[in-house]
C-alpha cells in the first residue's frame, strides 16, 4: 500500500495487519502506559506513553515522517493522541479501531511479556472499591454515599468526554511507570526506524 493513498482514520484490527505485510508497513505507536506496554503489544511496536507524548509532541512528531498507527488499549487515548500529534503536523495519522483489544480478537500476533493489569481494569476495581465502601459505610454515616455518587458521577463524565481522571492517575502510579521510557530513548528509536 502506497503511503500516498488515502486512508480513512480508523482502521480495523484486520487492515492494519493486512497494511503490517506491506513494504510501506506504517509505524505503530502504542500510547498505552509503560506497565501495559511490557504486559503485551504488537510485534514491532514503539511505547510513546500518552503523558509523554503531550509533554514532548512538538519533538517527537519530527520523528514520525510516515503514516502512524495509534494504539492503546481499546481506541479513547490513541483518540487523544491523534489529537495532539495533529496540532504538530506530523505524516498521515491512523487509529486502530479497539485497539490492543480488537487486535487480540482478531487474531493479531502479541509479544507478551510479564503480566499486569491494563489501565481500564485498574480503573474498575478502584471505582468498584469505592462505590461499594460508599455504599457500605452509609449504613452508619448515611452521608457516605455521596462518595458513590460522585464515583458514578465521575463515570458519567469519562464516558461522555471519552477521557478518564482516574485512569490518567493510576496512570502516574510506580507500577505502571517502572518501565518509563525517556523522552531521548524514544527520540533514539523513532530516528533509527527501530525498538
Amino acid at each position: 500500500m502506497s503511503t500516498t493513498t488515502t486512508r480513512p482514520t480508523t482502521l480495523g484490527a484486520t487492515d492494519v495487519r493486512t497494511w503490517l505485510d506491506q513494504p510501506s508497513a506504517p509505524r505503530i505507536i502504542d500510547v498505552r502506559t509503560p506497565g501495559e506496554f511490557a504486559t503485551t503489544h504488537i510485534p514491532g511496536a514503539y511505547n510513546v506513553p500518552l503523558g509523554l507524548l503531550e509533554e514532548h509532541q512538538r519533538e517527537l512528531a519530527q520523528h514520525l515522517d510516515e503514516d502512524i498507527v495509534l494504539v492503546c488499549q481499546s481506541g479513547a487515548r490513541a483518540t487523544r493522541a491523534e489529537k495532539v500529534l495533529a496540532q504538530s503536523g506530523p505524516s498521515t495519522l491512523h487509529i486502530l479501531e479497539g485497539g490492543i483489544t480488537a487486535w487480540e480478537s482478531a487474531g493479531g500476533d502479541l509479544v507478551h511479556g510479564e503480566q499486569g493489569w491494563d489501565l481500564e481494569r485498574q480503573v474498575r476495581l478502584v471505582a468498584g472499591s469505592i462505590v461499594l465502601t460508599g455504599i457500605l459505610a452509609s449504613t452508619v454515616v448515611p452521608q457516605a454515599k455521596w462518595v458513590s455518587a460522585g464515583i458514578g458521577a465521575g463515570l458519567t463524565g469519562a464516558a461522555l468526554t471519552n477521557t478518564c481522571a482516574m485512569g490518567m492517575l493510576l496512570s502516574k502510579l510506580p507500577h505502571n511507570r517502572r518501565h518509563d521510557p525517556a523522552p531521548e530513548t524514544v527520540v533514539a528509536q523513532l530516528r533509527a526506524g527501530r525498538v
